[in-house]
Formats: C-alpha cells, structure tokens, sequence
C-alpha cells in the first residue's frame, strides 16, 4: 500500500503541529498527527452554503464571513451561491493554511482564493465579529465545533458571549451556520436562548453515506430580541 506523504510541516499559532498530506491524489491537513480534514469529504462544508440560500438567495451586495479556510471547500460553495457584486472573508489564524490553499490544494476547490469576491484575513475569526450588523452570513467551520476542540482557546466562541458577538456582527434576517463533528443539544438551547431561530440538521461527508457531522443553523430574526447578557463567571468580581 502506498504510504502517505508528508508535503510540508508548520507550527499552528496555538503551537501544534501542522502537517500537509497526499495519498494518491487525496490531500488531508493533520493537527498533531490527527487527521483534521480530507479532500475525501467535503459534502457538509457544501450544505453549509446551501445553508445560507434554503430560504431565499443571497441579496446583491451581500457580505458573508467564513471562519476557518480548511481546504477551501466552504469558501467554493459559497462563491457558487454569491451575487456578482457580494464579497466573502474568510478568517484564517495559520499562515501555512492560507499558503497551502494558493498553492498545492488550489486545484480540489477550483481555486477559490483567486476569485475576486474572496479575501482572506490571516487573524483570529473573534476580531472581525466586533462591526455591528456588518454580515448577511456567517460561516464558523472552526476546530471540531461545539465540542471536542483541538484548540480549548475555541471554546469561548460558542459560549453565550461568542453567540452574542455573532449576534451582533449579523444583519437582521441574517444566518449563523456552525459545522461540528457531532450534535450538541446545549449548543442548540445557547442559540435559542440567545435570540436566534435555530434547528440542528445532520449531513453526511459523502453525500448520503460515511460519518454524520451536524450543522447548526441559527438566523436571526427581523426585529428580534437582543441576545442575553454572558454568564458572569463564578468567583468573578461584581461591580
């Protein structure tokens, strides 16, 4: 059997381990020697941005957020969804992520990155949630979601104050969509509790067989109301 092989190396902000991999034409990014994503499988980043437009389409000029580039399957599927005249960023904290996607993964996605519409922010998604009412959709594809993080910094982006932040970054009638490796039902009663309408749908990562990955999708209603205030911390000083 024909081993992997190892295309590139690099240090993640958080200090792991990223590795580049092909096998026979399938490429995969490693965390940690633990496979994060493969070429394999992409069907649920798809429905992420079927996601956006199961209502209605996208309205001209639309602005869409994506956290975490990946192999540059969810920004493809976005671009196929987006109006002429909208833009996506796409929030990326690893240098080398960005590096592989213009170069040896640029061909499985169609290269995305070269479309004009798409700009990447080498940053951590959290800063760009701080413009007001700024998107009419946001993409969180970031770590293995909800729960079972890589990273545990990721944790406080699904927490009540990451929810209110995504909140307020989205325009009204707006759409949050959340990839996570698994359902998590307290996710599911933190975005209701926080305002949105939110439902859990299940997608498969080959179309209608192979692993079961979850999809939250939260919009935010026109006129709604405002999330609820973060949970003090116990122990926390009170002012």
């Amino acid at each position: 059997m024909k081993p992997w092989k190892i295309l590139d190396r690099a240090i993640a902000p958080g200090g792991s381990e990223l590795q580049l991999v092909e096998h026979d034409a399938t490429f995969a990014i490693r965390v940690n020697g633990l496979e994060l994503m493969s070429s394999r499988s992409h069907a649920s980043e798809d429905a992420m941005a079927e996601a956006l437009v199961h209502t209605q389409p996208l309205p001209a000029g639309a602005r869409v957020l994506i956290g975490g580039l990946g192999l540059g399957f969810t920004l493809r599927a976005v671009l196929d969804v987006l109006p002429d005249d909208g833009e996506v960023t796409v929030a990326e904290l690893s240098e080398a992520v960005v590096r592989w996607n213009r170069g040896p993964l640029a061909h499985l996605a169609g290269s995305p990155l070269e479309d004009a519409r798409a700009s990447v922010e080498e940053c951590d998604v959290r800063s760009l949630l701080k413009a007001p009412a700024r998107f009419h959709g946001i993409l969180l594809d970031v770590d293995n979601g909800p729960r079972a993080m890589v990273a545990r910094g990721n944790r406080s982006l699904y927490d009540e104050a990451g929810i209110a932040a995504c909140w307020s970054a989205l325009r009204p009638g707006g759409t949050l969509v959340v990839w996570s490796a698994g359902p998590d039902a307290s996710f599911l009663d933190r975005l209701v509790r926080c305002g949105f309408a939110a439902r859990a749908r299940t997608v498969m990562t080959h179309g209608d067989a192979g692993r079961k990955h979850v999809l939250f999708i939260a919009h935010r209603p026109l006129g709604g109301p405002a999330p609820l205030p973060a949970r003090k911390k116990r122990g926390a000083s009170r002012r």
